[in-house]
């Protein structure tokens, strides 16, 4: 078991990490002049990085003398580590992320999420896959990303075909790794989000044995340090409204959104369409109601020991003022 010494020492390096790729990427000017900047964690889905493409959220906060400074992350769980070292500011992320890192200590605070979109995470096969149906994953190789979104997907989809989660054999990879792993034929199934989940089936013809429809509502969450929150409200305001202006334009632009993530990404236009025509568009203020689905999911990880402690998730909200 990794000891208080060893957690302490990653957490260092980790800090390290973070700092130099961010000091790496401050562009020279902002540096020059010391420039504040909010510092933002994205992934390569949704309406971060549609925002990071379209450039208007560095248009409002220039009238502050703010900068922005965007931070690639492969996903949700890596990219709370980097928020937990204090080394970006904002972020957006999964159900479950949330959950693992409030449980690990993290002091994050949920600012805003996205409608559900259910359809934008899947558990895939092989396309020559024997396997037909979930229930057929007992005993399988599973690959996914530990304590990310699709975790909790596997467990309800687990759940409804009858199949207990410790009798299934989980490979916890990147989406990079597991992409590899997958193709090489070393596990039997994936679970995973868009837009990697839209390039597996476009380019690797991979079959969705079930996705999250009636099985989760895959929120995505935006999330911030609790002290970052609590000292800029005005920028986080900003932010959230950029994001529900991106929103309403995407949502009506559906070509548009798609040539905007293609380049972001780096994918097959094809691909990101696949996956925009299932995004959900619409930030909304994180309710009671939202809070009390993400305990659902705390209290499910908990149960099965997946996170070290129960926790409870409405004191990850800021208090109303």
């Amino acid at each position: 078991m990794t000891s208080v010494i060893d957690r302490a020492a990653r957490r260092r390096t980790l800090g390290l990490l973070f700092a130099g790729a961010v000091a790496g990427a401050l562009p020279a000017a902002a540096q020059a002049q010391n420039k504040p900047a909010i510092r933002i964690g994205f992934q390569k889905y949704g309406t971060l990085t549609l925002l990071k493409g379209r450039g208007t959220l560095e248009k409002r906060l220039a009238e502050k003398g703010v900068g922005v400074q965007w931070i690639e992350f492969p996903a949700g769980p890596v990219l709370l580590e980097g928020l937990n070292v204090g080394s970006i500011d904002f972020g957006t992320v999964g159900e479950a992320p949330p959950i693992f890192a409030q449980a690990a200590g993290a002091d994050l605070v949920y600012v805003g999420h996205e409608p559900p979109s259910p359809a934008s995470e899947a558990i895939v096969v092989p396309k020559d896959s024997a396997l037909r149906s979930v229930a057929e994953l007992k005993g399988k190789k599973v690959a996914l990303n530990k304590g990310s979104n699709v975790h909790f997907l596997l467990l309800k989809a687990l759940k409804k075909a009858g199949v207990a989660y410790k009798d299934i054999q989980p490979v916890f990879l990147p989406p990079a790794d597991a992409r590899a792993a997958f193709e090489r034929g070393s596990v039997d199934a994936w679970a995973i989000w868009d837009p990697f989940l839209a390039a597996a089936e476009k380019q690797l013809g991979a079959r969705v044995l079930a996705d999250g429809k009636g099985l989760v509502a895959n929120h995505q969450f935006y999330v911030a340090s609790r002290s970052y929150a609590q000292k800029n409200p005005e920028l986080v305001r900003i932010v959230i409204e950029e994001l529900a202006k991106v929103d309403d334009w995407g949502s009506k632009n559906l070509k548009d959104v798609a040539a905007i993530l293609s380049v972001q990404t780096g994918l097959d236009t094809g691909v990101v369409e696949l996956a925009a025509s299932r995004y959900s568009y619409g930030v909304q203020p994180v309710s009671a109601d939202v809070i009390r689905e993400q305990q659902k999911i705390a209290d499910a990880f908990s149960g099965l020991k997946l996170i070290p402690k129960p926790i409870s998730v409405k004191d990850a909200v800021l208090a109303s003022k």
